[in-house]
This record gives structure tokens, sequence and C-alpha cells, in this order.
């Protein structure tokens, strides 16, 4: 699921995959903090995550959907009222289970970024400019990535990569080689089967930590950044 606001009048919207039905769906906020029934846009087979971001640079927020059945993202493009293009999809590697936006080269365009889940791999596709993307580059992981985020974890201002490994139970941090190319992932161990993985700073040093979910030991961890 994603919140964000589609349609232009100030209030956000709740966008979900539905992956049983292959679709996509778009909740309007009526204003009050209640929601229209979902408009629905079709997906490929099993889509299992959603973000929202604009990738085209028309200041209008776009969908991305990581559809694992066919191995692609589908982006659909904001007309401008809330509603949307149908998909345009790119190919990713196998099972594609999460999907995040992140401008990663500093192109100021946002680029995707996929954890592909069956592949043990990230993929990162670059934005050409337009709202369309290069083929992906892919960088090993662990076995079965669940989930990818992008945070700048050692503040240099380059948005690195973390993804949740949940087969070795760990989390895996790419960092940025200033370049939009990311170096081999360095390890942290959590506990059993890490499905979720985010970035914030929660003890005040202005360094960014990571919080994992792991499904597998019912906990949930956080890894204090050490970075100086």
């Amino acid at each position: 699921m994603a919140v964000a606001e589609v349609n232009g009048d100030s209030k956000l919207d709740i966008i979900v995959v539905n992956q049983g039905s292959t679709n996509v769906g778009v909740l309007f906020n009526n204003g009050n903090g209640t929601f229209a029934a979902q408009v629905t846009y079709s997906t490929g087979s099993w889509p299992y995550s959603v973000a929202a971001a604009d990738v085209n640079g028309d200041s209008k927020v776009d969908i991305l959907v990581a559809n694992a059945g066919p191995d692609n993202i589908g982006v659909y493009l904001n007309k401008g009222n809330g509603t949307f293009a149908a998909q345009v999809t790119y190919s990713t590697s196998t099972e594609p289970r999460s999907v995040t936006a992140a401008d990663v080269n500093g192109d100021s365009k946002l680029d995707i970024i996929v954890a592909n889940h069956w592949s043990y791999n990230v993929g990162v596709l670059l934005n050409n400019g337009n709202g369309t993307f290069a083929a992906q580059v892919t960088y090993s992981t662990g076995t079965n990535p669940w989930s990818v985020v992008a945070a700048d974890v050692n503040g240099d201002s380059k948005l690195d990569i973390l993804v949740a490994n949940s087969g070795p139970g760990n989390v895996g941090v790419l960092l940025n080689n200033d370049n939009g190319t990311f170096a081999a992932q360095v390890t942290y161990s959590t506990g059993t089967d890490p499905y979720s993985v985010a970035a914030v700073d929660v003890n005040g040093d202005s360094k960014l930590d990571i919080i994992v979910a792991n499904s597998g030991s019912n906990n949930v961890g956080v890894l204090l950044s050490a970075c100086n």
C-alpha cells in the first residue's frame, strides 16, 4: 500500500495492490478522512508491491507496481486529474516483490529500485529523463530478498540501497559509488526471515538507523548506525 495525493486536491489518497484480482486500486480521499470506492487499473499477475512517485517530472504522482508473475515493473503515468494511463512495463529478474523510487545518480530524476526475490538480486532501472527507464542493472543480494528501500546511510548525500534478505536472515547495505552504481552488499545479521526494512534516525544523532521486521522470530530489530 502507498499513500499519496494523486488528484490535486491536497488530500492524501490510498493506493493498494490487489494480488488476487490482478489490479491496483486508487481510493480518493473524500476530505473528511473517509474514502471513495476504489478505481482499479489492470496489472500483471501477482502484483506484490506498490510505490507512488513523480517519475516524469510533471509534478503529478505516478504509480509503480511490482508484478511478480510476469517479472516486470508496471509504470502508470498520472494524466493530471488522478486517473492513470495503462501501465508501461519494464523487465526485471525473477519475481519482483518490492519496489521503490529514488534518485540514485544525482540527475534529479527518480529511478526505480526493485527486489527480485527468486533471482537473489536487486535491480536498478535508471530514469531516461522522460519517465521511461533503461534496462535494469542488477546487484547480488542474499537469498530471497523481500523488501528494498533507498536511504543515505553513510552521510555522503548519495542514496544507498538497503535490502531485507529473508533466506540468510540479514540486511544488505549497498553503498552508492557516487554515480548511481553500487558496491557489493555488506550484510548485518537480523532475526529469522526479515521481510521488511526501513531507515530512520531513532536516537537523535542525525545518522540513519535500520529497522527490520523479522517474520520468523516474531520481533523487530533495530541496528544503530556506527557511521562516523
